[in-house]
């Protein structure tokens, strides 16, 4: 079963890549390997129903089970304690990251109040890290039921060698940045 986005990268995006940066093979073209959503919870050394609620929200955002994730060592200022769980995540692959990123482009970012697109800097090897303040943006949240407003960080992990090349894979895809390179 492909996407529809899926099918537009086969189709019109990988040409139009080959052209743009004249590759000699398909195999050169750059791909989007992963998205990994992340949500950090500082507040869940004092109440453990913030990771139990943080993971429903976003296993019902990603339509994949979310993970907590666990400190790696004490820290006595914050009151974190080695293995406490002090986040959730979930990377997304294949379908279900195609289908995820094209109702992200599609429904959760028209939905921003005010919003003039997305900042366009990468991290030097052609990946890119969104930060979303609220999880309300998605349809699948129903707003009533939100105890507090969580943001997150959604990273796109592309095979691109450098960002120029990234760059030009996102916006084929949709990704709404505020200045074109």
């Amino acid at each position: 079963m492909t996407t529809t986005l899926q099918k537009d990268y086969k189709e019109r995006i990988v040409p139009a890549l080959e052209k743009q940066f004249n590759y000699k093979t398909v195999m050169m073209v750059p791909k989007l390997k992963k998205i990994v959503i992340n949500q950090g919870l500082g507040e869940a050394t004092q109440d453990k129903k913030v990771i139990e609620t943080a993971l429903n929200e976003l296993t019902a955002i990603t339509g994949q089970k979310a993970v907590a994730t666990l400190s790696r060592k004490d820290i006595s200022n914050f009151k974190v304690r080695k293995k406490m769980p002090i986040g959730v995540m979930v990377t997304l692959r294949r379908e279900r990251m195609y289908e995820f990123l094209e109702r992200l482009v599609r429904v959760a970012l028209p939905r921003i109040r005010d919003f003039k697109g997305i900042n366009s800097k990468l991290d030097g090897r052609g990946n890119y890290t969104l930060g979303i303040t609220e999880q309300i943006i998605f349809p699948e949240i129903n707003i009533d039921n939100v105890p507090k407003l969580q943001g997150m960080n959604i990273t796109f992990v592309t095979t691109a060698n450098t960002d120029e090349e990234g760059f030009a894979l996102l916006k084929k895809f949709g990704l709404p940045f505020k200045h074109d390179k």
